[in-house]
């Protein structure tokens, strides 16, 4: 990474496919690539790059995240979600979702190859495993 101090406080982050920085994740079948912008804003700020070569084999199950806001915007293949007050999202290229923290949500089925950008506030998002929503399986 190219960090630069800014103006603002943060660095510059300056991400590249040469410099890719793999990183553990949430999902075992995908692969997460930091885009340094954690660092870059000492924690005020995630963004990463999302991909996979293997469809969602089932549901993830009834979650949320404790953050104030994950943004989504994909770049390659699908992904379908559902919420908790019955919208249901066909995610495909192109398309852009933000998920306010602490809204219950399922991903129930994904493309063979996916890539996506996930930006999420603050930087640390934990995952909570909950119950589905009254009337949703």
């Amino acid at each position: 990474m190219n960090d630069i101090v800014g103006t603002t406080g943060g660095k510059l982050a300056h991400a590249t496919l040469e410099n890719a920085n793999y990183v553990t994740g949430r999902r075992s079948f995908f692969k997460y690539r930091d885009l340094g912008v954690t660092d870059a804003t000492g924690g005020k700020m995630r963004a990463q790059v999302t991909s996979a070569t293997q469809g969602l084999g089932e549901p993830t199950g009834w979650h949320y995240h404790v953050c104030e806001h994950q943004f989504v915007y994909m770049l390659k293949g699908w992904v379908d979600l559902e919420f908790e007050d019955g919208t249901k999202v066909h995610l495909t290229q192109g398309q852009s979702l933000m998920i306010p923290g602490g809204m219950r949500h399922n991903e129930t089925g994904t493309a063979d190859e996916l890539e996506l950008l996930e930006v999420s506030v603050p930087a640390e998002m934990k995952t909570v495993v909950c119950e589905p929503p009254s009337g949703m399986a």
